[in-house]
């Protein structure tokens, strides 16, 4: 699912760049950059969801995985509405971060047919999540594979029939997103799969959404801070000197990267999952066990991956555009891809393990402090300083994720996984026992303290 949601990100930005370099670099700014901001807030805050349904289901308290997804929703598309805004203003912020006028105005056009999208975020992640607490993955890929050769047809129609270029190709990306929101939703009501999980809508959803943003920020800063954190790049590489090649050199790397990324979030939305069901279900060996088990899968594939992407590094950015000045960037920056995509695949399932066990805001500091602390200052005195340019900036914060995975490695190889068990059923028996077990009555005001796990170690 998640790979296939890249992919759909990476047509679009293969259909600009066959516009022009220009329009790669401004697609590349408006998808990996203003995008991915909202992108990131969006699915930290529906994150809130895996938590809180992954335990649920596994305690069989079933009628609240509905209460949680509506919840979630109507805290996400508040959230979108200033989102938009900032959208509508991409162009001068573009400009106050020092990106060239050119550049920021393309960026600006293509961002302006991203604001419908920002609100399908806010439908599509909680939905999402639902789906995944019942370890209902299947028909979310179905419709997502049916979506993404809808959204290459229509792409082809915008950008070259009828010549809309990059609000265009930006607008059917936001149409497409709609259309996955549909036919999951549709998915959810029609199938016997949620008739115990979805019992319609409530007003239970707008009860306590105070306690339930505190989880959902809490989410927010961890996932969103991972996410931006190569957002920080794409914005420091236009300041370079011939910023044009370096973002799209460096758009051809991160697309790249993001197709394997997306292997490992899906095994981290798996580990999520399953840590969180085996917690709630009172399994400490089976959470332990499955939180191993993925995390050494997902290592494996991003180590054969990263060999792969080395033997192609000459070929790989002729995907995207066929300048060869952009293919030579392209393969001098080859190690430092390789070294991401090894780091990405065990890191993002250490999250998911995390999510699972509601530790958001300890992997919140932990992220503030390896990524901002010490990786983009590292990056920008090796990239501006001492003059490295892009290979400086990236190396500088490969060591930032490199400090963050030691961390989340040695943290949960110290859990005391019973005490995890113990944790996670006494946050289930204070939430439910105000509750009058029906769904009208819920009110549920101690979602809180989940935001505020942390890890029992040995």
């Amino acid at each position: 699912v998640y790979m296939l949601i890249i992919v759909m990100s990476s047509a679009t930005q293969i259909f600009c760049g066959q516009l022009g370099n220009v329009q790669l670099a401004a697609a590349s700014l408006g998808n990996n950059g203003i995008q991915v901001f909202a992108y990131g807030l969006m699915l930290g805050m529906g994150s809130a969801v895996e938590t809180l349904c992954g335990q649920a289901y596994g305690a069989e308290k079933y009628e609240m995985l509905g209460v949680y997804l509506q919840r979630s929703t109507v805290l996400l598309m508040a959230t979108g509405v200033p989102l938009a805004a900032m959208y509508a203003f991409s162009e001068p912020i573009l400009l106050l971060l020092g990106q060239s006028p050119e550049i920021a105005g393309a960026a600006a056009e293509f961002a302006y047919g991203l604001i419908p999208q920002i609100f399908a975020y806010a439908a599509n992640f909680p939905i999402q999540k639902f789906l995944q607490a019942q370890s209902i993955v299947a028909p979310s890929a179905y419709i997502l594979t049916a979506s993404m050769a809808l959204h290459v047809a229509m792409s082809w129609v915008a950008v070259y029939r009828l010549g809309l270029g990059l609000l265009g190709a930006s607008l059917t990306l936001s149409l497409t997103w709609w259309v996955l929101v549909a036919g999951q939703f549709a998915y959810i009501v029609l199938s016997p799969r949620c008739r115990e999980t979805w019992t319609g809508f409530t007003w239970a959803a707008f009860a306590d959404l105070a306690g339930f943003a505190k989880l959902s920020a809490a989410s927010a800063v961890m996932l969103a801070l991972e996410v931006w954190y190569f957002q920080v790049l794409i914005l420091l590489a236009g300041m370079l000197p011939d910023p044009q090649i370096a973002l799209d050199s460096l758009t051809v790397c991160t697309s790249i990267q993001s197709w394997v990324f997306m292997i490992s979030v899906g095994f981290n939305a798996a580990a999520s999952v399953r840590v969180g069901n085996e917690l709630g279900a009172g399994n400490p060996r089976s959470a332990a066990f499955s939180a191993w088990v993925v995390t050494a899968m997902s290592a494996l594939i991003a180590v054969l991956a990263g060999v792969l992407v080395f033997l192609l590094r000459h070929k790989l950015s002729y995907i995207f555009t066929g300048g060869e000045a952009v293919s030579r960037a392209v393969a001098d920056l080859c190690p430092l891809l390789v070294g991401t995509i090894v780091l990405c695949g065990i890191q993002p399932v250490l999250s998911g393990v995390a999510v699972g066990c509601g530790w958001q805001a300890l992997v919140a500091y932990i992220n503030i402090g390896c990524y901002y602390f010490i990786g983009v200052p590292l990056g920008a005195l090796l990239g501006f300083k001492f003059d490295y340019g892009i290979k400086g900036l990236w190396g500088g914060m490969i060591g930032g994720t490199l400090i963050q995975t030691i961390i989340l490695l040695w943290i949960t190889f110290r859990t005391d996984w019973n005490k995890e068990v113990l944790g996670a059923n006494l946050i289930l028996i204070v939430r439910l026992s105000r509750s009058s077990l029906t769904i009208q009555a819920v009110t549920l005001s101690n979602d809180s303290p989940i935001s505020h796990a942390r890890p029992h170690l040995n």
